[in-house]
């Protein structure tokens, strides 16, 4: 039988006059992995810090297993700006002997890419004071990820994870022995860590069996024996079901209820998205170009990102954008930016960005607009617009689209400067939205928002006839939202994944292999003896084939991006497409073997 590590009983906690937890029972055993969901506010931190112990309770008593070790990530870190990396982490472990435990190579590796930490200017050396918090976060999740826990207690971990980082610690937890009480927004991780989950609404915690589709499945039968939630929250939560059941059904892998009732509240719903209505309707607002880029070259100071890029952003495209940090994800989304706003005036460092003459771009950045703090919430939706039409004969009033997002009646009187940093990145989507753009630019949108917002946001955009670029860490909200996905890795060109994000995890992991296959860095001194040793005819001999390698993958590169134009206009014809994808693997092939000689001479050269 699993021990009891942590007892929660009749706990209640109040702020002001609102109740934000309200006679809560629950209890934490071995081997529990939790996930805790519900809207911003409603009491999730406040919930799991009471657990942790590290907030009173107003009534009610929360006790722990005597001896329990607990591991705790908040929101805010408790390191130590003075010292560096390697004192915090590793502690006063020698490296002989912190190399040689997997564990710990494992978790550097996962968090940041190496044992050498290549993101931080001294490595494990790097003094923490100067970091940005998202670094911070991560150096706060390895020290306690390094160290033995009976329970381990995360508030948003995913947030300032790459999509690696966040599949990488999916798996690192799904293998731990510890148990685990998790907040976070990120379904995707819901879904592949957790077997339980905590649902806080209004003052109370419903618990459910599974992982986040199953809890889905659960509450949307709940509610509909129970029939005690508005008609607007069910159909939501009806159209994600409908979306899950339809869409990856390999998400249900342990459904804990009956699978026919599933089936019979989705017996009426329709498809998220009608694609071949919103193509039509995108092709009306925008006519046949929206963005053509022709042999572009994207640069962020002396760094070349991308090098003769040719692509096109068609009428009613939608396109998730990933890849390694730094790739050129953001620069490349800026420069069609600016393309667009100086109406092909202002052009990248090589090759050219056409835009199509109606094109009007929304452009939600990671940065969150500044608006007068005095400013009501309703005010700032209706001096963009007072109505906006959301296409296929939807109108909002401003009012309407707030409550939609998340600001009731009351909400939308508050002062733009006493909202929270959620509250605001909603508002901002909200005010591009409300300006009737026809194509949209998403960077990293669903930071800040809960599950419950990001399903109203996926709800406007499921009709929202235009053309669209995600870039997110989000897988759930990627695959939700879009079509196609495109990967950056980091060798500056752009491929497309017919298989999606699958895809971009397998082939960075083939790239992960063949860098470590690599011999490792040698010593100044070695590298210089080494250097004597080869001789100039060898050097000569090797520069030369990387050249012409380095050629052959330019031509193969072109030969990939005319495949996937070729793809994409025969979509329909299955023959010509399966004959075209055959084609494909055999560039692939091509390409990685010229890409493996590239790395073995790269050395000698």
């Amino acid at each position: 039988m699993a021990v009891n590590l942590v007892n929660v009983e009749a706990v209640s906690k109040v702020y002001g006059t609102r109740a934000l937890l309200d006679g809560v029972s629950l209890g934490v055993s071995e081997g529990d992995r939790i996930g805790v969901v519900g809207r911003n506010g409603d009491g999730k931190t406040t919930l799991i810090r009471m657990l942790a112990k590290l907030e009173e309770a107003d009534t009610g008593r929360v006790t722990h297993n005597g001896g329990l070790r607990l591991g705790v990530l908040t929101q805010h870190d408790s390191l130590d700006p003075a010292a560096t990396v390697r004192h915090e982490v590793i502690g006063d472990l020698a490296d002989h002997e912190w190399a040689g435990s997997a564990k710990i190579r494992d978790v550097l590796t996962g968090l940041f890419g190496g044992l050498d930490l290549p993101g931080f200017p001294q490595g494990l050396d790097t003094v923490i004071g100067p970091l940005s918090g998202g670094e911070r976060r991560r150096i706060a999740l390895a020290k306690l990820l390094i160290a033995e826990q009976d329970l381990i207690v995360l508030d948003e971990p995913t947030n300032h994870l790459d999509v690696e980082g966040i599949s990488w610690l999916a798996e690192h937890l799904r293998t731990r022995r510890s148990a685990l009480v998790c907040v976070t927004h990120d379904r995707w991780f819901l879904d592949q860590v957790c077997t339980r989950m905590w649902d806080v609404q209004k003052g109370s915690v419903f618990e459910y069996e599974g992982g986040y589709s199953d809890y889905v499945f659960a509450r949307a039968e709940r509610e509909r024996i129970a029939a005690t939630e508005e008609t607007k929250r069910q159909n939501l939560m009806r159209k994600e079901l409908a979306w899950l059941r339809r869409g990856a059904p390999a998400r249900t892998s342990k459904p804990k209820f009956r699978i026919e009732a599933a089936n019979e509240l989705i017996a009426d719903v329709p498809p998220p998205r009608d694609t071949s209505e919103l193509m039509k309707f995108a092709t009306t607002r925008l006519g046949k170009t929206v963005f053509d880029l022709e042999d572009v070259s994207v640069q962020a100071g002396p760094k070349l990102l991308l090098k003769h890029l040719t692509w096109q952003l068609g009428p009613g495209d939608r396109v998730g954008l990933v890849g390694v940090n730094g790739a050129g994800k953001t620069s490349l989304l800026r420069a069609m930016a600016e393309a667009a706003r100086s109406e092909g005036e202002v052009q990248p460092a090589g090759g050219k960005i056409v835009v199509g003459r109606t094109v009007k771009l929304a452009y939600l950045s990671q940065e969150v607009a500044e608006l007068k703090p005095t400013l009501r919430v309703l005010e700032a939706v209706q001096q963009v617009r007072e109505r906006v039409d959301l296409g296929k004969g939807r109108e909002m009033t401003a009012g309407q689209l707030c409550e939609t997002f998340g600001f009731n009646k009351e909400k939308q009187w508050t002062p733009v400067g006493d909202l929270s940093g959620g509250e605001r990145r909603r508002l901002q989507l909200l005010r591009l939205l409300m300006d009737e753009p026809n194509v949209l630019f998403l960077d990293e949108p669903t930071n800040d928002l809960d599950i419950e917002t990001l399903t109203q946001l996926e709800d406007v955009l499921d009709g929202w006839p235009g053309s669209m670029v995600v870039i997110s860490h989000d897988r759930f909200f990627v695959e939700r939202t879009t079509d196609k996905v495109f990967a950056l890795l980091g060798d500056a060109t752009m491929r497309m994944l017919p298989r999606g994000i699958d895809e971009y995890l397998e082939r960075r992991q083939r790239m992960a292999q063949a860098a470590s296959a690599a011999p490792p860095a040698q010593s100044a001194p070695a590298q210089a003896a080494a250097a004597k040793a080869v001789s100039a005819a060898i050097a000569r001999a090797a520069k030369k084939e990387l050249q012409k390698i380095e050629r052959q993958l330019d031509k193969v590169s072109e030969k990939e991006t005319k495949l996937h134009a070729q793809i994409a206009d025969n979509a329909t014809d299955f023959e010509k497409v399966a004959k075209l994808d055959a084609e494909l693997r055999e560039l692939i092939g091509e390409r990685e073997a010229l890409e493996t000689r590239w790395m073995e001479l790269a050395e000698d050269a």
